[in-house]
């Protein structure tokens, strides 16, 4: 191929890669998808029924791993564990074909299985990916090649323990908790007790920009919101509740929120000034964010200690929150008051994962059941019931009409790609 023709064929690569970069409201980019809240966009196509039998779009093999898929335009990154070595896929998500893998940690496994926990970030031309013992990596999505990187250990000095820890830390079961995107910032779960519960780094050449806070980190997702009118992070550790200044790291508020097992593992649900969190051992409480002189402050609006629920995340929706209860059921829960307001039995074991998709509900088991709800608190009204999968304890990707399932516990690992709007 003569210097004409290799440049005119590298520029039409770089034209359709570009193509699949651009961003929409059908993309599911990241953790719990666009806006981390379980919610599908309201300008994406949504279902209005459920078929009992979904078609199979595509099925892949793979490796262990509690991550969950994610997808930007036609391309769709999942994490596993391949031999020795925690591996970063990129595939066609129309197709499931591989177009790059890239190994970026050494593996680990405990009884639980083995393979990734927390789920990547697509952010444009770049994905970040996160392994279990806390090495973290900038990759370039166009090839899978480091862009930059971090070690929690060598770094930070956090050190990963595994099975020899005595709490249910992140040092313990895994670097589970996804950091989040604030503009031109990434906002990463260190864990580090000397000063680096956060660390906030540069997301384009990995400069760190601020680290704050003492706590141990849990399996918690990060968020960013506008709490009482200032833009901040928040966090759930492993022995806390926390606000810290977007700009800055400053800790704007904190409320001790421990339990025995240190495993806090729900992402903070996030409504006006409220936040909502839930645990095996507390249930679930909402506070609120208020001013308080030059700072701030979290006053419980309402908590409800009988809903235990420990891993599961609710979706708000319309001033109630939809989440799988304390008892292998699913309730809905008044955000007012945190009164429930009804209680359906029957739902997985551990795990259950709701999101919501216009008015109803997708929710999937830790059994392998979809269910099709409506998202009201009127009465418990089911549209739809399925099996889809086998045992899981992964969270779901919906983009463009598709529903990405990952499935297995110990072993059995696949991927499947569903189709939710068939013609």
């Amino acid at each position: 191929m003569n210097p004409r023709s290799r440049l005119l064929a590298a520029l039409m690569t770089f034209c359709l890669f570009g193509l699949a970069l651009k961003t929409s409201a059908s993309d599911w980019p990241q953790w719990r998808g666009p806006n981390r809240d379980g919610c599908v966009p309201s300008d994406a196509p949504v279902p209005t029924s459920i078929p009992a039998e979904l078609k199979r779009v595509w099925q892949l093999q793979i490796g262990g791993g509690f991550s969950s898929p994610v997808v930007q335009g036609e391309r769709l990154a999942y994490l596993d564990a391949q031999e020795d070595q925690e591996v970063a896929h990129l595939i066609d998500a129309k197709t499931g074909k591989e177009i790059w893998r890239a190994p970026f940690a050494a593996s680990y496994e405990d009884e639980w299985g083995p393979g990734p926990r927390s789920t990547p970030i697509m952010d444009g031309d770049r994905i970040y990916v996160q392994s279990c013992n806390g090495e973290f990596r900038c990759l370039n999505l166009a090839d899978g090649k480091v862009i930059w990187g971090v070690s929690f250990d060598k770094d930070f000095g956090v050190k990963f323990l595994g099975s020899k820890a005595n709490e249910g830390t992140a040092s313990r079961r895994g670097n589970n908790g996804c950091g989040v995107i604030d503009g031109d910032n990434i906002i990463l779960p260190v864990g580090s007790t000397d000063g680096a519960t956060l660390v906030c780094f540069n997301k384009h050449d990995g400069k760190v920009i601020w680290k704050t806070g003492n706590d141990e980190a849990a399996y918690s997702s990060l968020m960013v919101a506008t709490l009482a009118g200032t833009k901040e992070i928040v966090a759930f550790t492993a022995d806390a509740l926390m606000g810290v200044n977007a700009v800055d790291g400053k800790i704007l508020w904190r409320v001790p929120l421990r339990t025995d097992a240190k495993r806090h593992a729900m992402t903070p649900v996030i409504f006006g000034d409220h936040i909502v969190v839930n645990s095996h051992t507390f249930g679930m409480i909402c506070f609120e964010i208020v001013k308080d002189g030059d700072g701030q402050a979290a006053k419980t609006a309402w908590a409800n200690r009988e809903l235990k629920v420990n891993l599961a995340t609710p979706v708000f929706f319309k001033d109630h929150l939809y989440c799988q209860g304390a008892a292998k059921n699913y309730v809905c829960v008044d955000a007012a008051d945190g009164k429930v307001c009804w209680n359906q039995p029957g739902f997985g074991d551990k795990l259950v994962v709701t999101i919501l998709m216009g008015k109803n509900l997708v929710v999937t088991t830790d059994l392998g059941d979809l269910f099709f709800i409506e998202a009201t608190p009127t009465k418990y009204t089911e549209l739809a019931h399925t099996q889809i999968c086998g045992k899981t304890w992964n969270h779901p990707a919906y983009a463009n009409g598709k529903l990405y399932v990952r499935e297995g516990l110990t072993r059995g690992w696949k991927l499947s790609c569903f189709d939710l709007l068939p013609p």
